[in-house]
């Protein structure tokens, strides 16, 4: 719709500031004040209803507008990887989702739709679209979209279960040259579960990842290590093969502990992060609303491999109908959670990617309202009236 568009291009300094400012600032997990601020100041000065601290998250909200029978969701995401800023574009999501509310703010009521944006905080590692889930914040919501940045366009999102997971050891401290028989030596219990870990990998099936760090390995060469900590992840192709792999690598944690002699504590971050099921629907819509911007999908590409990577939105995908195609920003060699990506998420490319993001997901939305069909299942699949299609 020519509305939609032109709506969008009116916007187009407002939202490309918007990226630049989220990008120059970049904020951790649970820590979006300024982001979740100015994504929310932007919405509400489109008219859309702004309510913060959704769901009791102090740095998530929800924007709303029209009172149509049909309610899509769009999700922001604005949080910053620790140390590497925006590596994974987030200032792009916030800011296509922005886009995408100005496109649809004038023709919301006349398509019969109800618009809600939510900003999700903690998408890396602290699972905020799960908790929102959890507590209500999505209740009532027929479908939900969103984009996210990468080295090349991928319509279909195949993302890894995963479990987040905070490791420590307790052992004794001591003088590691004068009393060492009278310690136990935390740091010696990761080192022999990363070995049992490496060795497990021969095992593993395909599709499944296990990978983490030490974040705190000691305080002094000369003393014993009594504490260490680290982050792992566990990745599978499902909620249930990521049930039966989380185990194995739990032992051999345990392993650490039992050589070592020291004592183990296992805590997740977030509640697992779960595969997507895209809907067929919508991603048809988007398909051919992007594609109708310039956009071109080549699935065998290895740049496309970021439709791999985990996200929480999975978990939204479980529970109603969902997208989230992927935006090529033409970063290569870059990859994402390289700081050479977060450079390339504010050039003219990425600026791009955020006006085709914002248009590509308010012309689906436009799209689906359009169709009897399509608006009539989403609509029934929600209240249960039919049997949801395989997605």
């Amino acid at each position: 719709m020519n509305v939609v568009r032109k709506e969008v291009e009116a916007q187009a300094d407002t939202l490309l500031a918007l990226s630049h400012r989220i990008h120059a600032h970049p904020e951790v997990a649970w820590e979006e004040e300024k982001a979740a601020r100015w994504t929310a100041y932007a919405l509400n000065d489109l008219g859309y209803d702004v309510v913060t601290g959704t769901a009791g998250l102090p740095t998530a909200f929800r924007a709303t507008l029209g009172s149509g029978p049909l309610h899509l969701a769009i999700c922001a995401e604005y949080d910053a990887l620790p140390g590497l800023g925006h590596a994974c574009g987030h200032n792009i999501i916030a800011a296509a989702a922005v886009g995408a509310a100005a496109g649809l703010a004038p023709v919301a009521d006349e398509l019969g739709l109800k618009i809600s944006v939510f900003g999700t905080p903690a998408e890396e590692g602290g699972g905020g679209k799960i908790l929102m889930l959890e507590r209500g914040a999505f209740d009532g919501v027929h479908a939900a979209m969103m984009v996210h940045p990468g080295p090349a366009d991928v319509a279909e999102a195949d993302p890894y279960a995963v479990a987040h997971l905070k490791v420590r050891y307790h052992g004794k401290a001591a003088h590691a040259a004068a009393y060492p028989e009278q310690g136990r030596n935390a740091a010696d219990a990761f080192t022999v579960a990363q070995v049992a870990i490496g060795l497990l990998r021969q095992q593993l099936p395909g599709g499944t990842r296990v990978h983490g760090m030490v974040t705190r390995g000691g305080e002094a060469p000369n003393a014993i290590p009594e504490l260490t900590e680290g982050r792992w992840y566990v990745r599978a192709a499902s909620l249930e093969k990521l049930a039966e792999l989380q185990p194995r690598v739990e032992r051999c944690f345990e392993a650490g502990a039992l050589a070592s002699d020291c004592e183990l504590e296992i805590e997740p971050e977030s509640r697992p992060y779960s595969e997507f099921r895209n809907d067929a629907g919508l991603l048809a819509a988007y398909r051919r609303a992007a594609e109708g911007l310039g956009r071109r999908f080549d699935p065998g590409s290895p740049a496309a491999r970021m439709n791999r990577a985990s996200t929480d939105m999975g978990n939204v995908s479980r529970v109603l109908p969902a997208i989230h195609p992927y935006l090529g920003i033409d970063s290569l060699p870059a990859v994402n959670h390289q700081k050479e990506f977060a450079a390339a998420c504010v050039t003219p490319d990425a600026d791009r990617a955020v006006l085709d993001g914002a248009l590509g997901m308010a012309l689906t939305a436009v799209a689906v309202a359009g169709d009897v069909g399509e608006r009539t299942r989403l609509v029934e699949e929600r209240a249960g009236l039919t049997v949801p299609r395989d997605r």
